[in-house]
């Protein structure tokens, strides 16, 4: 006849390393929920060709308070996308966006860009 052990207790030690590491990451994940963005700065670029001229006809600028410039001239982005309409199809585009402006602000003028069919893009980047 076989006879049972009787387990008296429960070995929890794995449970609670468990709990702890989705404690880790609830609290890491919520930190960036809290503050709403990931706090990053703009790429640099290394590249070898060193460009002196501006790069493109037309300029879009988003400032560090989130304003929309057209070659250098202020605009909401309503007007910003009205003004994008008005261009030849192909026009070259040359996005800069400061560091400190909002991602949202760059994501917006990109959807405007998108919706209007303008291809011919290129995003100006600091040079290290």
């Amino acid at each position: 006849m076989k006879h049972f052990k009787r387990m008296d207790s429960i070995n929890i030690v794995p449970f609670i390393d468990i709990m702890l590491v989705l404690l880790v990451i609830v609290l890491t994940s919520a930190t960036f929920i809290a503050q709403g963005k990931i706090p990053i700065t703009l790429p640099k670029s290394e590249g070898s060709q060193k460009i002196d001229k501006p790069l493109k006809e037309v300029e879009i600028t988003i400032n560090a308070k989130g304003e929309y410039f057209l070659d250098k001239t202020p605009l909401s982005l309503e007007s910003l996308k009205q003004e994008v309409l008005k261009l030849p199809q192909d026009s070259p585009i040359l996005l800069r966006g400061d560091s400190k402006s909002a991602f949202e602000s760059f994501i917006s003028v990109v959807g405007v860009l998108q919706e209007s069919g303008r291809m011919n893009i290129d995003i100006q980047v600091q040079r290290e």
